[in-house]
């Protein structure tokens, strides 16, 4: 019987970002992947949203930066047959790093044998057990089959979890008759990218950029003039299933782009090829006892560009609860604040992608009516940038329990410059360890006193800023603001609401 604190199955994006945070929380994951190898069948063709924050929070952004295989693309992102353009933005609310997925995957493998995580590819989950002590877990590896027992496990095993349906957890939602193909495709040297971006192809004329839509689909074109690729994407109701790990060929693209345009586009070559349906779908519960669900295998959401950000996401919210619980200093009901909080932020996602749905099915008149409005109310500046923060996941504030509502409560932490006696840094370079941080910005003697009882549990600093939002903000590891001391508040009030909070997030102060 092989022993580990938390085993994870599945070695994607949010598996691995999972066994990265628990490493780093002095935890021993270990992670069964049932493929023998890293895929190498494209899936999502980069990162966006609230996770690249917090990789650079964790001082890993630049070390992702420098793996992309090209440029980042200009900010304009799709939303349900119309565009949201951020280029005329000095500071977008949403950013995206073109970034493979069998490259992110490759980077988070490293970053995880770099912490020392047991990851166990060509390992089958094949039967798991729990009591009120621990989880019991069947596997099928190369040599045989063993077991191996544990204090908790989480599926990141995807869209059709065995772990969901071992725990007995529901999966209610909508599949969509449509299938989607997406490529970044090479050009033949007789097709000519125009200077509007536009492809002038011989036989069939002028296939505009951005989308075009006919009784038989969508069909979507991004390109730029002296652009050695285009990125290709058609949608098509199908009743086909199709397999997930059998790759999409040139051939089946060009075919899809033949129905839906009627005009066949000479292709001649590809650096991505992916296929997919679009589901919206959602565990009716992310935890059964000691059994957990994170990514693909919590929630699916019916549009492109926001799965990785939520999955990633979810890992990092649960692993600090789970180290907490392991060492056996989680406060009461820590570990159900998991739930309550990623659930409410994937409900969230679901709402915009469900209405990108409405906005991309519609056919009739009335639906391109609407969006034409849409398109135009997203020349102005502040719906744009709310709807850019509502698809990066930047407008959730969280329910923060105890006493005090200061607005920064709940919110992901700004990155201010801080001045210390060590010299300059930043909100995000204190949290690279990824650990609870009381950050003293008004030199409050009274405050660090409160908090010198959870010592060995939160770090804390003194620092100044230009413009402090605050006296004082204690973080999760995160990255969410649990509490914050408005300017100038009494000790009386504020060193009892300081207290309260470490208590109920850290525990209590007997128990250091």
């Amino acid at each position: 019987m092989k022993n580990a604190d938390v085993v994870i199955v599945g070695a994607g994006p949010t598996g691995l970002m999972l066994a990265i945070e628990l490493s780093l929380a002095g935890v021993r994951p270990l992670v069964l992947e049932r493929h023998p190898h890293r895929r190498d069948t494209p899936k999502a063709g980069g990162l966006g949203g609230q996770i690249l924050e917090l990789l650079r929070y964790r001082g890993l952004l630049e070390r992702f930066q420098a793996a992309c295989p090209g440029p980042a693309p200009a900010p304009r992102f799709p939303f349900g047959g119309v565009h949201l353009d951020f280029t005329r933005l000095a500071d977008p609310p949403l950013h995206a790093l073109p970034l493979p997925q069998q490259h992110l995957e490759r980077l988070l493998d490293e970053r995880a044998a770099e912490l020392g995580a047991d990851v166990r590819r060509g390992h089958e989950v094949t039967g798991v057990n729990q009591d009120d002590a621990g989880v019991r877990v069947e596997v099928l590896g190369p040599d045989g089959p063993y077991e191996v027992s544990a204090r908790y496990l989480v599926g990141c095993d995807g869209a059709r979890s065995r772990i969901r349906d071992r725990a007995g957890i529901g999966f209610p939602g909508t599949l969509y008759p449509e299938v989607n193909r997406l490529a970044q495709v090479t050009l033949p040297a007789t097709v000519t990218v125009l200077d509007s971006g536009d492809l002038d192809v011989p036989g069939a004329g002028t296939i505009r950029a951005g989308f075009t839509r006919t009784d038989q689909g969508l069909f979507g074109l991004g390109s730029a003039p002296g652009a050695t690729s285009v990125s290709v994407y058609t949608i098509e109701d199908e009743s086909t299933e199709y397999d997930d790990d059998v790759p999409m060929t040139l051939t089946e693209l060009q075919d899809s782009i033949r129905r839906v345009l009627g005009a066949h586009l000479p292709l001649a070559g590809s650096t991505r090829l992916s296929r997919f349906t679009f589901q919206a779908r959602q565990a009716d519960r992310y935890r059964a006892g000691r059994i957990l669900l994170a990514g693909d295998a919590a929630h699916l959401f019916p549009a492109t560009g926001v799965a990785l950000n939520a999955g990633m996401l979810d890992a990092v919210n649960l692993a600090w609860k789970l180290a907490a619980d392991v060492h056996g200093r989680a406060p009461l009901g820590l570990l159900d604040t998991y739930h309550d909080e990623r659930h409410l932020a994937a409900t969230r996602t679901m709402l915009h992608t469900r209405a990108q749905v409405a906005l991309r099915r519609g056919h009739d008149p009335a639906a391109e009516a609407l969006r034409e409005v849409l398109q135009e109310l997203l020349t102005d500046e502040q719906p744009l940038r709310r709807m850019g923060a509502m698809v990066a996941g930047t407008d959730l504030r969280l329910p923060m329990p105890g006493s005090g509502d200061h607005p920064l409560t709940g919110t992901f932490a700004p990155d201010l410059t801080l001045h210390t006696d060590q010299g300059v840094t930043s909100v995000a370079g204190l949290l690279h360890p990824a650990r609870p941080v009381l950050l003293d910005l008004a030199d409050r003697s009274d405050l660090r006193a409160a908090a010198a009882d959870w010592g060995p549990r939160v770090d804390v600093h003194t620092a100044k800023t230009d413009r402090r939002p605050a006296d004082a903000l204690l973080i999760r590891p995160d990255a969410h603001i649990a509490w914050a001391a408005p300017l100038d508040e009494p000790a009386a009030t504020a060193t009892p609401a300081l207290r309260e909070a470490l208590s109920h997030w850290f525990g209590p102060a007997a128990a250091v």
